[in-house]
């Protein structure tokens, strides 16, 4: 576990079910905050890269999130696209779990910026 002072607190891991998504912000960026069926927690920027829509509006099925609008899938671990029309991977940000709470940096640990 890093004690690294760029994390930021988001919320606690008990205030997202799993299988759920929830908006967020951290330091003004809107993040997807995603409680994945296996128990972990991933966070990527809150916007489809296919149609500037937010992913926190969309539903969760095992580490994938769906966009709403026309059904782009991406895989929350790795910000790829898993299914079309997005063809484009969003910034994911490495998330960590101290004391209960769930803390995200904004360095993505995907190498896509903004």
């Amino acid at each position: 576990m890093s004690l690294d002072a760029t994390y930021q607190r988001v919320c606690a891991t008990t205030d997202i079910a799993p299988g759920t998504v929830v908006a967020a912000q951290v330091n003004g960026t809107p993040i997807a905050l995603v409680h994945c069926d296996d128990g972990t927690f991933h966070a990527a920027y809150d916007e489809c890269s296919h149609a500037q829509i937010p992913l926190s509006e969309g539903e969760v099925e095992g580490c994938t999130l769906e966009c709403w609008l026309h059904g782009s899938r991406f895989d929350v671990r790795t910000g790829k696209p898993t299914g079309l029309p997005a063809t484009e991977p969003v910034p994911v940000y490495p998330v960590e779990i101290r004391d209960g709470d769930v803390f995200v940096s904004l360095a993505p640990s995907n190498g896509v910026n903004l």
